[in-house]
């Protein structure tokens, strides 16, 4: 059954994102401001849950119009056809939020939006009552510009959890954005990568996930696969596919510091869940002593700033520290995340390329250096 999806993520990912579900093998693949759209199957929908590094969540796309008043929203949420995902006992909970719109009260449209699935449902399977002691089918509003889309998702919890980080340090990087700045520094299977302020480790695990082809979501479970439209052996079989592409990264490394010796410890416990440890080395270092283990080398890191641990004096001298011992030569690249505008001033050097993303609400540039 050919099926619209949504994927919403953070800011500065969508065309990695629409990259990666066209190597998916997804179709009608279009980027928006903070969501990609794309069409597929089951086999898709349960694939790109499973290998997707980039995306926040995956969502049914159940229908959009427009609404200006109470009784469009509910005319054009009643008019969907919710019963070819929502069965007679299914849960279907509502949440969303409304911007730029003539419908502003979240409350109201979330309620008029139940009640017309309910009516819905109720004219489809002859009953008054639904107990929804079944499945959770999430049901997703946005309301933009008085334009609705009504979504269903199947992730569950946020595809940024892998499984992995049940500990973190103070103000841990998303695994989703981490993936993101691998991709971004063109990571290979046999590269060195480095992150000398590594924290939880989590830029060096997804970093090892991606060289060995390692599908983030392949140790855990969705929501969807409760659904009973998609079989099971869809998911079982996705998940083998899945396997069946880890590749041997024989000549990869990754070496994590930090100055605290609990965030090294949180890090090689993540490691250890993540199935990557044999591939990562963890020291406690300052990053004032950085020094490489390999002639080459990718670094990759997310310093503190301002917004997130430190004063703004304190992450210049941070950034003039880092200037001075990341050394500009052949075979190495440095990619580096931050919010300060006058972070290239503080590091002593004019970046090769900026990239804007988003962390979390904090925006941000991708300083990177490779020439």
């Amino acid at each position: 059954m050919k099926t619209d999806f949504v994927i919403p993520c953070l800011l500065g990912m969508e065309s990695l994102i629409a990259a990666e579900l066209r190597e998916l093998e997804a179709e009608n693949v279009n980027a928006e401001n903070g969501r990609v759209l794309f069409s597929g199957d089951e086999i898709i929908l349960a694939r790109v849950n499973i290998c997707s590094r980039f995306a926040e969540r995956v969502q049914i796309l159940v229908g959009s119009f427009e609404a200006r008043s109470f009784e469009e929203l509910f005319q054009g949420t009643k008019n969907l056809e919710w019963e070819k995902w929502i069965g007679s006992l299914d849960a279907f909970p509502v949440k969303g939020y409304s911007i730029n719109s003539e419908l502003f009260s979240t409350r109201d449209c979330q309620a008029i939006i139940k009640k017309a699935v309910v009516e819905r449902l109720k004219s489809k399977y002859k009953i008054e009552w639904f107990d929804e002691t079944g499945p959770v089918h999430q049901i997703q509003f946005s309301i933009m510009k008085d334009k609705v889309s009504l979504l269903i998702d199947t992730s569950g919890m946020g595809l940024h959890k892998r499984g992995y980080r049940l500990d973190a340090n103070e103000a841990p990087i998303k695994e989703t954005l981490a993936a993101a700045l691998c991709s971004l520094s063109h990571l290979r299977p046999y590269h060195k990568l480095y992150d000398p302020m590594c924290g939880s480790g989590t830029i060096l695990i997804e970093g090892t996930l991606m060289a060995a082809n390692i599908a983030p979501g392949i140790k855990r479970s969705f929501s969807a696969e409760r659904f009973e439209q998609i079989s099971r052996k869809v998911w079982a079989e996705e998940r083998e596919r899945a396997r069946s592409l880890v590749r041997e990264i024989n000549d990869f490394e990754a070496f994590g510091y930090d100055i605290d010796p609990k965030a090294i410890e949180i890090a090689r416990v993540n490691a250890e869940r993540a199935g990557v440890a044999d591939k990562i080395r963890f020291s406690v270092a300052d990053v004032k002593n950085f020094k490489p283990q390999s002639e080459k080398g990718t670094l990759i890191c997310n310093p503190p700033y301002g917004e997130r641990l430190l004063d703004l004096s304190e992450c210049e001298a941070i950034y003039k520290t880092m200037g001075g011992v990341f050394e500009q030569k052949h075979g190495w690249s440095y990619s580096i995340i931050s919010p300060d505008e006058e972070f290239e001033k503080a590091f002593g050097r004019k970046a090769d390329k900026r990239r804007k993303l988003y962390n979390g609400m904090i925006k941000c540039q991708l300083y990177m250096y490779f020439k």
